[in-house]
């Protein structure tokens, strides 16, 4: 039998780990070959998170290939529209053509309130979680033109992107910019039978997640919080009785999106948040 996304190829954004990499092996072993982009390194002197790495995306690249797909990837900052772009063309110059995009690469950074975020955080935000956004849709959109076959284009949106939470202002305000991106590309594109969603997860175990800094911005009151610590605080967020997803249940729901059992599905926000929409 067929994969479920046999034949396709899909260009990935922050496939160094995390979503990104998981989104990158779920499709691959679907039957899809990769455009993998990772910035590969440090967003800003003072970042909360360790980087990802050269290895962490040769580590994808591995992992695609050890499913007997093919893949082409680039150390990629989604800040910078022509190497965005280079990529992009250098991938489908090798794979022979486009047919899915996957605009995942995000930070998380800050815990203030929004009168008191710095400047430098919200500009990071914005940049990577909005306008990379747009940076990474954009690079690819005349691929997904010239194929005259139509496309899905999926953007990792959150359950910040539908509803507010405090400490994260500039978060929240990138993540429901990229609702307004989701529903203008869709309206945009549809003409030419390409369907732009989103995906709206609650936490994630990811670095992004499982970080003292994040551990924080839910457990302020501990000088060291942990994973059991947010487990307790998680819960109150979600209706099914658990702190977190993994990454693969939000690959599964872009898988969905990038399949043709989405063919007419276009403009939507989807959740995949144990319940958080209902709270």
């Amino acid at each position: 039998m067929a994969g479920r996304v046999e034949g396709k190829v899909a260009f990935i954004t922050g496939a160094a780990r995390g979503q990104g990499r998981s989104h990158a092996v779920r499709m691959a072993e679907e039957g899809a070959d990769i455009i993998a982009v990772d910035i590969c390194g440090p967003i800003s002197e003072d970042a909360q998170i360790a980087p990802s790495t050269p290895d962490d995306l040769a580590q994808t690249a591995d992992l695609i290939r050890g499913l007997n797909r093919r893949v082409v990837t680039a150390e990629v900052d989604v800040r910078d529209y022509d190497a965005l772009k280079a990529a992009v063309d250098s991938g489908v110059e090798q794979l022979g053509h486009l047919d899915t995009v996957v605009a995942n690469a995000g930070i998380g950074n800050g815990g203030q309130t929004l009168d008191k975020t710095r400047q430098e955080d919200w500009d990071d935000m914005i940049d990577i979680n909005l306008t990379g956004v747009w940076k990474s849709v954009k690079a690819a959109v005349p691929h997904l033109l010239s194929g005259g076959k139509g496309g899905s284009i999926v953007l990792t949106s959150s359950v910040g992107g539908l509803k507010a939470y405090p400490h994260t202002g500039h978060y929240i305000a990138a993540k429901h910019g990229v609702i307004g991106l989701m529903r203008t590309f869709a309206v945009e594109l549809g003409q030419y039978s390409i369907r732009v969603n989103a995906v709206c997860p609650t936490n994630v175990n990811t670095p992004m997640f499982m970080n003292e800094g994040t551990m924080h911005l839910f457990r302020p009151d501990l000088e060291n919080p942990g994973p059991d610590d947010m487990a307790v605080v998680a819960q109150m967020m979600h209706v099914l009785p658990i702190g977190w997803v993994e990454p693969v249940d939000i690959s599964n729901a872009v898988l969905f999106l990038a399949s043709d059992e989405a063919r007419y599905v276009t403009g939507l926000p989807v959740t995949v948040d144990a319940g958080s929409m209902l709270k």
